[in-house]
């Protein structure tokens, strides 16, 4: 039997002039290319809103900033049941884009859809990304200080030393 695994992602919803950016990827348990938000897992020593910072880069060539936290949602892949992926979604919007930026290697571009558009096409990666985007258009969302990282300092002594 396989062991359970938590994977800890990030994704960012980014919305302009009615339309959402996503990313058209090749993905893992997937026959023919998805949509998703730019997304990823959290790298050590990361913030969630750095990692999705981080990924929208990696993934679409935009810089952006991120003004709220749209939920926290959690998805087990029928193809993969000993994964769950524990999903931060963030709002964010474009400061830079990068044009002719390098992608991550599955990532076959980056893409403005509407709702409709993403609904229509039936690839999304997961019901996750629809949820986020239904989130999003009711106005769902949380202010940045819901979270509180304690990051790690080998530097600071803890209070249990005291």
């Amino acid at each position: 039997m396989t062991a359970w695994t938590a994977h800890v992602t990030v994704a960012t919803v980014v919305e302009k002039n009615g339309k959402f950016l996503f990313v058209e990827e090749h993905s893992e348990g997937f026959d023919h290319p998805v949509f998703n938000q730019p997304a990823g897992h959290v790298e050590a020593g990361e913030t969630l809103v750095e990692a999705a910072i981080r990924e929208t880069r990696e993934e679409t060539g935009h810089d952006v900033e991120i003004d709220h936290l749209l939920g926290i949602y959690t998805y087990t892949p029928p193809m993969f049941p000993d994964r769950t992926y524990f999903r931060f979604c963030f709002i964010a919007h474009v400061v830079e884009e990068h044009a002719n930026s390098k992608l991550d290697t599955d990532i076959i571009r980056a893409t403005w859809l509407t709702f409709d558009e993403l609904q229509s096409s039936g690839r999304a990666r997961s019901p996750l990304v629809v949820q986020a985007i239904q989130d999003s258009l009711t106005g769902q969302k949380y202010p940045l200080s819901m979270i509180h990282e304690h990051l790690f300092s080998p530097n600071l002594t803890s209070n249990l030393d005291a």
